[in-house]
């Protein structure tokens, strides 16, 4: 990591930006991976996959002989802690669940806002250097709990032509019945616009390479919708003298594996804990199977010596992290100071992990800065709110007056008559 001590105020704002990804020399490609598949359906997915992947598929799809024989060939132990975390997060995400509210504004006019399911959800689910079968619980829970109708998952298929075994046995957990072998931009265009076999989506969600993220930025023009924007995964450490320098250092380095474009940020007020974690991450870097990607996600990071815990946190509200580690004593005190963040985790024994996997709280988080105005995954991304009202004849004598008066000043009389007929009715019976 790079190490900084006490920066000025003034240079915060270029310390926050994240290293620069140029996508629009990728979107011509992509643009023309979506022509391809709306005019040629299953072929064009065909033709991709064996073109990108380099498989040559029978079927796109994995048949139910393949997703039922998955949860033999995965240890118990395994199988179980998928069970734990799915337990876990559906139970986080229940909890979420609103109920009607009727509220009468005024004596005869009453509202009130229904959740209604997504009919028509895709989850994208990578399976390159890791297969994530833990994003598809995280997306999968809350879709089953929404009473989504239909879910499509993809996922990019082995050199064998077969999916993950992980990968099937969390979609029969979670009862999805279509998994489609196919990755890349190709997939997002298959579940936006449909094929002869894949149906075509409301919503898509799921994270994915340089291709997926630009293909479902492109969506927006079409009128399917995305989960949020995402980039590189990223985590900020607040860390004091009271921290665990060992603690620090691995949790950093489980952002930084997932790739060399991840970023991590350690901002600390003790000189000593900050080269105390240099010196953990070279040992830990050295036993990691994915140290390459670690090595170089470490050199676009940062370790940020400050003066105080108060410039910490408008450091961290300024980056608006992902994941926000809060390895302070006092992190109990400050959680009504933190403004912008995807997730955070409390105290040295909170690892950045346990909400990666299985704490409960879903690990699709706004990246790049986007914790300033969006929200993580939750059961609200699978829903809508329609609202809803009920005027009785009472209810439109007392708000009559008070709509057609603003109906007149905007010029719109049209608005203005649609209240005064039906008051002239009701005053007439």
């Amino acid at each position: 990591m790079r190490k900084i001590e006490y920066p000025s105020t003034a240079d915060w704002q270029q310390l926050v930006k994240r290293p620069t990804q140029n996508y629009e020399d990728l979107e011509a490609g992509i643009a023309q991976t979506f022509k391809l598949v709306q005019e040629q359906g299953d072929a064009a997915l065909l033709e991709l996959t064996q073109k990108y992947d380099g498989v040559q598929l029978d079927n796109l799809f994995a048949s139910q002989e393949e997703i039922a024989a998955a949860e033999s060939k995965l240890p118990a132990e395994l199988k179980q802690a998928i069970l734990q975390a799915y337990s876990n997060i559906h139970l986080f995400h229940a909890q979420q669940a609103e109920q009607p509210k009727q509220v009468e504004t005024m004596p005869g006019v009453t509202c009130w806002r229904n959740s209604v399911a997504i009919e028509k959800v895709g989850l994208y689910i990578p399976g390159g250097t890791a297969p994530l079968f833990s994003t598809l619980l995280m997306l999968g829970v809350p879709a089953q709990l929404a009473g989504c109708r239909e879910v499509v998952l993809c996922t990019p298929p082995s050199k064998d032509g077969s999916v993950h075994p992980a990968i099937l046995y969390t979609a029969s957990v979670l009862g999805i019945a279509k998994v489609v072998k196919v990755g890349g931009a190709q997939a997002i265009a298959a579940m936006a616009f449909g094929t002869e076999s894949v149906p075509a989506v409301d919503k898509i969600f799921g994270p994915g390479n340089q291709y997926v993220t630009v293909a479902k930025q492109m969506l927006s023009k079409t009128g399917v919708a995305i989960d949020l924007p995402a980039g590189p995964s990223e985590v900020l450490v607040i860390a004091d003298e009271s921290a665990n320098a060992a603690f620090v250092a691995a949790d950093l380095l489980s952002q930084a594996e997932h790739g060399a474009d991840s970023q991590v940020i350690l901002l600390t007020n003790s000189a000593q804990l900050l080269n105390q974690v240099e010196a953990q991450l070279q040992a830990q870097l050295e036993v990691l199977p994915r140290k390459a990607f670690a090595e170089k996600a470490l050199q676009n990071s940062l370790g940020i010596l400050l003066h105080d815990e108060e410039e910490m946190l408008r450091f961290s509200n300024l980056y608006a992290p992902e994941h926000l580690i809060l390895s302070i004593q006092s992190f109990e005190e400050v959680l009504d100071q933190i403004t912008n963040a995807g997730s955070v985790f409390l105290g040295n024994y909170s690892p950045e992990s346990a909400g990666d996997y299985a704490s409960g709280t879903n690990h699709t988080l706004p990246t790049n800065g986007y914790a300033r105005a969006y929200s993580g995954v939750s059961l609200d991304s699978f829903v809508k709110n329609i609202t809803f009202q009920y005027i009785t004849p009472e209810g439109l004598q007392n708000i009559g007056s008070t709509i057609e008066v603003m109906a007149g000043a905007e010029g719109l009389d049209a608005h203005k008559n649609a209240v005064s007929i039906r008051l002239k009715e009701i005053r007439n019976v």
